[in-house]
């Protein structure tokens, strides 16, 4: 598989460029996303590619069964958030579970490793709990050279077995937030 020859030739910098190529490798076609800095560069290599198409959300839970509905139409796909999103698919991945369909998502991580932001702290404390409740396996990449392993294997177990899967990607890996950062003028 070339993506995995791929992965152990990659820099750590490179991760977004890897989870790019192995969702390039595997046929991902739908990309639904909420927009989010963390996940930024990656929509942006997806918007480029004329074989995805990327579909921007009003609400987190749009995106389940958008995907649930690109596969039963013969797509593969992946979802896109961050993890303050994750409350709101909590009801919509039952569709999931009860119809034994796969969803793959890539979940931004706040509210942990350097986080600034109170109101994030909660929610981000609760995705990994939360979505292993509603029976999704859950994957943690807390360093860059980790992501796309994940990635890789998660999107594996989720399309040959029919199950969700969400890779968690650390703060630590983005970097963390501050509030001198946002108060800069541009």
């Amino acid at each position: 598989m070339a993506a995995a020859t791929k992965l152990s030739e990659s820099r750590p910098q490179d991760w977004l460029q890897a989870v790019f190529a192995i969702l390039t490798e595997l046929d991902v076609r739908q990309v639904a996303i909420v927009p989010d800095a963390g996940h930024s560069r990656l929509i942006r290599l997806c918007e480029a590619d004329p074989k995805k198409r990327v579909v921007t959300l009003t609400t987190e839970e749009e995106g389940v069964a958008l995907l649930a509905g690109a596969w039963l139409g013969g797509e593969k796909g992946v979802l896109l958030i961050q993890s303050s999103g994750v409350g709101n698919c909590i009801n919509m991945l039952s569709l999931m579970q009860t119809c034994q369909l796969p969803l793959l998502m890539l979940v931004t991580m706040r509210g942990d490793w350097g986080e600034f932001n109170p109101w994030q702290v909660p929610m981000g404390q609760g995705t990994e709990p939360a979505l292993e409740a509603m029976g999704v396996i859950v994957r943690r990449a807390d360093e860059p050279h980790l992501v796309a392993p994940a990635v890789l294997g998660a999107a594996n177990l989720a399309f040959n077995t029919s199950r969700a899967v969400a890779v968690l990607i650390g703060q630590s890996v983005l970097g963390a937030k501050n509030f001198n950062e946002l108060a800069k003028p541009r």
